[in-house]
């Protein structure tokens, strides 16, 4: 059993047994502050902090708290986290003064009285803005800020947006001089035909299936049974690589972004739009450039071999993901949306005018799809279902439906594809020794898998044994589990503890396998568009098939990115190019998530008062998450908002509360009902009240 904590509040680690001063960066949560270091997270006294704020790297200084556990207290900020600073303006006196709408940041920043940015921007009492820190607080004088935008009124419909967008360092635009390079870019068939390695395969039926409302299309597919009863598929990848010239204007820009970020009401492009959404963007009917991959396999689903090379398309008709499901589903007595099944037959008369029967295409797609998922459970990948809350927003950018995205045909169809595609250009690239931009899924520690399973045992969702092979790190087992719990009560906790325990997918320049999938090689190849590691993996593929096929010295003559300028080639750096690009990615997610849960709060901002049933999704110290039935958001219960006035405690390895004097528990899975308490939609705070907890699953 787990300690347990009163109102939330979690136990000490132990003292560390080595050097009484520490290096390590400050976390600032609602369960208060503290310093995560080599030896653990150690707690901040009360006025520990002193002039730190959350994310900065840190010295800190050991002394004995209560019970002898150990306490930290800052001593010096080597390293400063944050450089925007997004808040309320107000005055105080002559001052101005911005605080913070992070609750993390706990120090407000005066304006100077001589610093006219207020009054040149626009700025009004109450109104947000974005600030950049001048000189940060010490322990005698607090920080300065000048203020760089007005962001509006706290009620404008993007407002929460702009502060996430300050908060992760993002902003919209594209540079001025990258923008004029990239339109003065043109597409020349019969100068990129004149290159030996490029095949033009206009001839071959292809289409592309994304989201309804993509605009920038950097895949399609093909597929084919050929005489033995397997089929050929080919996956067809923009050539973002002919367009973006290494060292060029827009090849730093996109490699100093590294992703496109995708929030709730934009997209911040990695590309310009003249490269994104129309030059580089596979639209239907029209000549393009792009990688193709063709791989043959046989009935079983297995590959017998394939091809890479430079192609000329064109792609016979774009469908989105729900046309696709409902002309998959048809036949089948499961009605589809009406718009969705228009733009299926819509579909379909296209492809007809080509001589072919869309829905036999999609069917051999699917019949494909589902031979590659055994496949790749008989090796031990794990198949987590995991599901994304979106907003359905207005022309003005309000909020006006919740829905949640999940794994269908369609999106499984195409995800098999581009799988294949991208273990195949890494298999490839791994056979030959090569350096390249490798996406890399290292094992999840015992320790992790340990608690994990530990949990899951306490509550019902597997035995002891099922256990024991997922503390030994059984992919297996793991993926046993989660296709135990498909459409059970257990689910969403099977899913979200052992997705938890498991390791975060980075980029390396050298090949490690990927766990999760049991892949012996993996890497990004099919989104050049929208990820820099795709468009680095092209080039080094490119110089590989040059090398191969043309010979060494007519492939260096291509490839400028070999050895480039100074030390700026390639080698030189694709190991920091990897770690940033590994870093801009778990800032573009988080600011994507961030953003969602701004409009969710938005749209439950019309509706405090109303109750919903629900399940509780996660535990921590703060209180119990639910996520409710009809839309799939998520809100916290806090500990005050529980119910009366009990007392409760916290079990941090079972993720259970339990009343303290009722003896009543709440933990993962127990249905609820709850009240829509208040929200904070320039946060994304979504808080509700406990109105019934049904008995816990366990």
């Amino acid at each position: 059993m787990g300690r347990k904590h009163r109102g939330g509040r979690r136990k000490a680690p132990t003292r560390p047994r080595h050097a009484a001063r520490l290096t390590g960066t400050v976390r600032v949560t609602d369960a208060g502050a503290f310093v995560e270091t080599a030896e653990g997270m150690i707690r901040l006294t009360q006025r520990g902090m002193r002039e730190a704020m959350n994310g900065d790297t840190v010295t800190v200084s050991l002394h004995r708290g209560p019970g002898g556990t150990p306490r930290a207290v800052v001593e010096g900020t080597i390293s400063r986290a944050a450089s925007v600073i997004v808040g309320t303006y107000s005055q105080a006196g002559p001052l101005g003064v911005v605080r913070p709408l992070d609750p993390r940041q706990h120090q407000d920043f005066f304006v100077l009285p001589r610093d006219t940015s207020a009054a040149d921007h626009g700025v009004d009492l109450g109104d947000v803005v974005m600030a950049r820190v001048v000189s940060y607080p010490t322990r005698y004088e607090s920080g300065v800020a000048t203020i760089e935008q007005r962001i509006g009124g706290a009620d404008a419909p993007d407002a929460g947006i702009r502060c996430v967008m300050a908060r992760y360092d993002l902003e919209d635009g594209y540079p001025v001089e990258a923008v004029a390079e990239a339109q003065g870019c043109t597409l020349d068939i019969e100068a990129a035909l004149a290159d030996p390695l490029r095949r033009d395969i206009r001839d071959r039926f292809l289409i592309t299936i994304d989201p309804i409302d993509a605009r920038d299309f950097d895949d399609a597919i093909s597929i084919e049974r050929d005489v033995s009863g397997g089929w050929r598929l080919g996956v067809h990848i923009a050539d973002v690589s002919h367009y973006v010239a290494w060292e060029s204007q827009v090849d730093f820009e996109a490699r100093r972004r590294a992703t496109s970020v995708y929030l709730a009401d934009r997209v911040l492009p990695m590309l310009p739009e003249a490269l994104s959404n129309d030059l580089c963007s596979l639209r239907p009917g029209v000549d393009r450039l792009a990688f193709t991959v063709d791989m043959d396999l046989d009935r079983r689903g297995r590959v017998r071999g394939f091809t890479a090379y430079p192609s000329v398309i064109r792609s016979r008709v774009r469908m989105d993901y729900d046309a696709a499901d409902a002309l998959l589903a048809q036949g089948e007595g499961n009605p589809a949306d009406p718009s969705s099944f228009e733009r299926a037959q819509r579909a379909c008369s296209e492809a007809r005018a080509e001589g072919v029967d869309l829905g036999a295409f999609l069917r051999e797609a699917d019949r494909l799809a589902d031979a590659r998922r055994h496949i790749r459970r008989a090796r031990g990948a794990i198949d987590f279902e995991t599901v994304e809350v979106h907003a359905l927003l207005d022309d003005e950018g309000w909020p006006e439906h919740i829905v949640t995205r999940e794994r269908t045909r369609a999106t499984s169809l195409v995800e098999e594809a581009m799988l294949l595609a991208n273990e195949c250009v890494a298999s490839w690239l791994a056979d030959r020794g090569l350096d390249a931009a490798f996406r890399v899924h290292e094992p999840p520690s015992p320790d992790d898998l340990s608690a994990a399973a530990t949990t899951l045992v306490e509550i019902g969702a597997i035995d002891r044994t099922q256990a024991a092979h997922i503390k030994a790190g059984d992919a297996a087992a793991i993926e046993d589990a989660v296709e135990a719990a498909h459409g059970t009560g257990y689910a969403s906790l099977v899913n979200a503890l052992l997705l938890r325990a498991m390791q975060r997918a980075v980029y390396r320049s050298h090949n490690l396998g990927h766990y999760a999938l049991g892949a012996p090689a993996y890497c990004h190849f099919t989104s050049p568009i929208r990820r820099y590691p795709d468009l680095l993996v092209h080039r080094e593929l490119k110089r590989a098939l040059a090398s191969e096929r043309l010979g060494k010295s007519a492939a260096r003559e291509r490839v400028p990115w070999l050895t480039g300028t100074g030390d700026q080639g390639l080698v030189r750096i694709l190991p920091q190019l990897c770690r940033h690009a590994s870093s801009r990615e778990r800032i573009a997610d988080a600011a994507a998530h961030a953003s969602q849960k701004v409009k969710v709060a938005q749209y439950y901002a019309e509706r405090v008062g109303e109750r919903f049933s629900g399940a509780v999704s996660w535990i921590d110290s703060m209180g119990a998450f639910v996520r409710l039935d009809d839309t799939g958001a998520e809100g916290l219960v806090r500990m005050a908002d529980l119910g009366g006035d009990e007392w409760w405690d916290f079990d941090e390895d079972l993720l259970v509360l339990t009343g303290a004097s009722s003896g009543r528990t709440i933990a993962l899975g127990t249905r609820v009902v709850v009240e829509v308490a208040r929200t904070n939609p320039v946060r994304g705070h979504l808080d509700f009240k406990l109105i019934h907890a049904s008995r816990a699953l366990h």
